[in-house]
């Protein structure tokens, strides 16, 4: 059937190799310091604070079941890399091996989460950049401070400093931005310093009777928490999607997954304990900049200035990364025929996807500046989900469908793990709100209306 038409392979691979495409010059440590990069920002920063609620103390072990679920994908995500070193992530993997409808369904799915992700990590920017000018006597008007119904008891309208960075950002991308790895690089050490300080610092002021009762909402609460946190750890695939520019990308796509992935969740795990430690969790209520409220109570406001300072930089790039991978994606469906050519056309002066860029900024600022934090996560932690889900099926199909492919990295005992992937992946969503799942089948049901009424005859497979 036209629907379940896939790209070859081996094309794709060999095309990735041919001469003259990108240059390959990153390395094991560039990519996990690229992952980490991508990774640590709103859910260490802001996320914390909206878990601690949710589970208490006990946040510490929603980190390690986020952890565990995107580790069993991490595994099909490293076989997948390391045998299809081609850029456009889980959207090119699927549509190698799972068919058209599966792949443009993915990246409808992942043009959901890398915009709402921008928008959710713009809105914790907000949070840490009104806290660092308040220090200086300086305040936003309440009504532009938040998105209507963000903050309890008080009335706003509209997140502006969320909007304005997210315009700024569209701005440099729509010019063209060329980021190597040593900036990268730079920017991360400035933000696992942040957190490191924080580390030092903060556990000199823990109260260990904080953590009593440790699990005050039950294993429910726990659960949910670590449905809302595993935000937090999305951004360890965008490591994929520099597949064409790793010089090993058999050994070295693997590492930089995996690696990751492991040094996020020891540093969540031990700022959620000394943050807990710190601040009784139903402090934490209504509360944008949980870290650097944490060291305040503790009297530690040199610090907070830091960590707030320290926040903002790392959540800017966040959100470049973020901008920047939903616009490839749109770019690369569009250059496949399943989006209208005019979302791939580049302009002839800055040389990037200009409509595109300014598309998504503008769209996804006004959501950033409208919708409050909490109901960006979800649905960005459903379609996530979701998607690592359709990731671990993929692994097994492929097994079965080409035994012969060499495979640098294979995770280890299939089907087992990407069982386990998708096991933990469902139960998480299991716990999202209802509205969060209405919200996602509508998002869904227009995707596939698109993609019958426009996507499935303009594919340029279909032409082909």
């Amino acid at each position: 059937m036209s629907i379940f038409r896939t790209k070859n392979l081996d094309a794709m691979v060999a095309a990735s190799r041919a001469p003259g495409g990108l240059k390959k010059v990153l390395g094991p440590f560039d990519l996990i310091l690229m992952g980490i990069g991508a990774i640590v920002g709103t859910g260490i920063f802001v996320l914390t604070g909206t878990g601690a609620l949710t589970a208490g103390p006990a946040l510490t072990i929603s980190f390690v079941i986020a952890a565990l679920a995107c580790g069993f994908a991490a595994m099909c995500y490293a076989e997948f890399a390391s045998t299809v070193p081609v850029a456009g992530s889980i959207y090119t993997y699927s549509y190698a091996t799972l068919g058209e409808l599966v792949a443009w369904m993915i990246g409808w799915d992942l043009m959901l989460e890398y915009g709402l992700a921008a928008s959710a990590v713009s809105v914790g920017w907000s949070g840490y950049f009104q806290s660092l000018i308040s220090g200086f006597g300086l305040h936003v008007p309440q009504a532009l401070s938040a998105a209507p119904g963000a903050l309890p008891g008080v009335v706003t309208y509209f997140n502006l400093p969320a909007f304005v960075i997210m315009l700024v950002l569209t701005m440099l991308l729509s010019w063209g931005i060329r980021e190597s790895a040593r900036m990268n690089n730079v920017m991360v050490a400035i933000k696992v310093g942040v957190v490191l300080l924080f580390i030092v610092v903060g556990a000199r002021h823990v109260q260990p009777a904080n953590w009593q009762p440790f699990m005050p909402f039950g294993m429910t609460g726990t659960l949910s928490a670590a449905a809302i946190v595993f935000f937090a750890f999305i951004g360890f695939d965008a490591v994929t999607s520099a597949a064409e520019e790793v010089k090993r990308p058999e050994r070295d796509l693997p590492i930089g997954i995996i690696g990751s992935l492991a040094g996020c969740t020891v540093l969540y795990v031990v700022v959620s304990a000394i943050m807990t430690g710190i601040v009784p969790f139903q402090n934490f209520k209504g509360v944008d900049h949980p870290v650097s409220l944490a060291l305040k109570y503790a009297g530690e406001n040199w610090v907070a200035g830091f960590v707030d300072l320290g926040a903002i930089l790392g959540m800017t790039t966040v959100i470049l990364v973020m901008s920047y991978g939903q616009t490839r994606i749109i770019f690369a469906m569009s250059r496949d025929g399943l989006l209208p050519k005019r979302l791939s056309s580049i302009h002839p002066k800055h040389g990037t996807p200009y409509f595109a860029t300014w598309m998504v900024g503008i769209i996804f600022g006004l959501l950033a500046a409208l919708i409050p934090l909490n109901v960006l996560t979800e649905l960005i932690n459903i379609g996530t989900l979701a998607a690592f889900s359709l990731v671990s099926i993929a692994i097994i199909i492929l097994r079965k469908q080409r035994p012969d492919l060499h495979r640098a990295f294979r995770c280890p005992g299939v089907p087992v793990v990407p069982l386990l992937a998708v096991a933990f992946c469902l139960t998480l969503m299991a716990y999202l709100s209802a509205i969060t799942w209405i919200a996602f089948g509508v998002w869904l049901v227009i995707g596939l209306v698109i993609y019958f009424t426009y996507a499935r005859k303009n594919s340029l497979l279909n032409k082909q």
